[in-house]
């Protein structure tokens, strides 16, 4: 099994966790896609912060002297085993939100939800955008037939600061930048965090620089991606990609044939319970 490489930051100190690789995929228990924090090794080191850029706001003080916080990591990282997981959510749980807004294309009354929890980093992501989100949007959500949903699951500091960068952007520029910053992961992802390298990616939709840096000072933003991510914890995603469809939760990479599939298993459910009423 080969682990990714999660990290926690403070204030400039960085905190990583031991594993093998950096974004790569996990085939465990019947599992695949990248890993999240559940699949990580428990050991860390210290070490210093990313060369030539200074500590975002994606680093804050934790609220314990001395204890590393990472917004988009569970405050009780080392209990995760003991977290609460709603292991049959209604689609009401699914669809609950916080502060930040879902962002979502297609129909709202569609009568298929199809959620994709994702990292920017991840490489089965950015394949899934690449090979089978076209031909998707073109026959299912284009039609009407599906409204498809992204929810961030950053893993790991780089992703966590392009995500932040994601939010920042205009609403109508989101899904566009999330594509650019998928496309162009060979760019801006490594171990270390390069802002600038992110910075050249969001500023292909018009994102200004003291825009960029604005955002990763943000905190409202912070604590509302971090709320996206613990809540997709209690709704038991382990790691990207991960689906829901309607209020079934997929754990692993999907091909066009697979999402496919149940998506027409939900489509032809509703077409059945339609005739019976």
């Amino acid at each position: 099994m080969i682990l990714g490489l999660a990290q926690s930051l403070s204030l400039g100190r960085i905190f990583r966790f031991a594993a093998v690789g950096f974004a790569v995929g996990v085939v465990a228990a019947g599992l695949s896609g990248c890993a999240g924090e559940q699949l990580l090794a428990t050991s860390a080191i210290e070490g210093n912060g990313a060369g030539g850029n200074s500590a975002s706001a994606y680093a804050v003080a934790s609220a314990h002297k001395n204890k590393p916080f990472n917004p988009f990591e569970d405050p009780h990282a080392t209990d995760i085993g003991k977290r609460q997981v709603l292991t049959n959510p209604s689609f009401e749980d699914v669809m609950k939100v916080g502060a930040l807004p879902e962002m979502s294309m297609g129909r709202a009354d569609a009568p298929v939800t199809v959620i994709k929890y994702a990292s920017l980093t991840c490489p089965y992501c950015k394949k899934f955008q690449a090979t089978v989100f076209p031909k998707f949007k073109r026959n299912y959500i284009d039609t009407g037939k599906v409204r498809f949903i992204i929810r961030e699951f950053p893993i790991g500091r780089s992703s966590g600061n392009a995500t932040i960068a994601l939010r920042c952007a205009p609403a109508d520029k989101y899904f566009k930048l999330y594509g650019k910053f998928l496309a162009q992961q060979g760019k801006w992802v490594s171990q270390e965090v390069r802002l600038d390298n992110i910075y050249q990616v969001a500023s292909q939709v018009g994102l200004s620089r003291a825009q960029f840096d604005a955002c990763l000072k943000n905190q409202d933003l912070i604590n509302g991606l971090a709320w996206v991510k613990d809540r997709g914890r209690t709704l038991g995603v382990i790691g990207t990609p991960n689906f829901y469809i309607q209020n079934k939760l997929v754990k692993k990479v999907l091909d066009y044939d697979g999402l496919v599939a149940l998506v027409e298993a939900e489509l032809s459910a509703r077409k059945t319970m339609a005739v019976a009423n």
